[in-house]
């Protein structure tokens, strides 16, 4: 279990050893333990702080030694969340206080992760800092539903967007209609609130209503769920299966693949 405290750094300790801290943004990878990379693993054994997001593999904390303070930053739907100002705050002070801090995240730090604002903290406030890459849920999610993001004589590329706010709302700087005429697959993270919209838009922009997609829900955890239909049936497909966060939306021919085989790959540590 995860040894959550308040997301508030503590008062630095005046017989704590003095000197330049560090902070570690640790890709993840998409909640399996065993997706966690070497360089990533390392690092949080030699943390005396892991800063924690709800969707990091959790199971790697439990065998960190007990003298490491676990911090929960966890941003929940419709729940508690922790400010990002918060976060950067307590990785700045931390260190600063000469302690050794991981910033474990789900993913990649830097692909939707908010990863680059954390660096910019650390930098403007002079602590060290490295980051260490995850595996993305872009493309492991699918993957691990057996959906190749690429696939030869079916599509050469694919994008990767936010689906966090709805096509026409003024925060979103995504072209949905650019998208539905690129012949590559679309791949939505933060989309499952937002994908009747998305569908729509894309089917307005020119995408053939029959183009398969899928929903890969809980990738990397025994919960794991896919559903699979068309970009005008996968809401509908995915309500019905009461699909929820966190989720990737998978739109292309390549979400149609793996549809005829007996189960999806499972996670490596389910």
């Amino acid at each position: 279990m995860v040894n959550a405290v308040a997301a508030t750094a503590a008062a630095p300790d005046p017989a704590a050893p003095r000197g330049p801290g560090t902070v570690t943004l640790v890709g993840g990878g998409p909640s399996d333990p065993g997706l966690l990379t070497v360089a990533g693993h390392a690092a949080l054994l030699a943390a005396d702080v892991v800063v924690t997001d709800r969707l990091a593999p959790l199971a790697a904390l439990e065998a960190l030694p007990p003298h490491v303070e676990i911090i929960d930053v966890a941003k929940i739907p419709h729940g508690r969340s922790t400010s990002q100002e918060d976060i950067n705050r307590v990785l700045v002070e931390h260190a600063l206080a000469g302690r050794d801090v991981v910033r474990l995240k789900g993913g990649d730090p830097f692909v939707f992760g908010r990863g680059g604002e954390e660096l910019d903290a650390c930098h403007a406030a002079g602590v060290p800092t490295r980051v260490l890459p995850g595996v993305t849920s872009a493309i492991a999610a699918p993957e691990l539903a057996g959906i190749p993001v690429t696939h030869r004589g079916l599509t050469q590329g694919f994008t990767v967007v936010s689906g966090h706010v709805p096509p026409g709302h003024p925060d979103s700087t995504v072209d949905w209609s650019a998208l539905a005429r690129s012949g590559t697959t679309i791949v939505v993270l933060m989309g499952v609130r937002t994908l009747p919209a998305i569908a729509a838009a894309l089917v307005a922009g020119g995408l053939d209503p029959a183009t398969p997609a899928a929903v890969v829900a809980d990738a990397g955890r025994s919960s794991q769920q896919v559903v699979r239909g068309t970009v005008t049936t996968i809401e509908t497909l995915a309500r019905d299966a009461d699909i929820g966060a966190p989720a990737v939306v998978v739109v292309g021919a390549v979400a149609a693949r793996g549809a005829d085989r007996p189960a999806e790959q499972r996670p490596v540590h389910a």
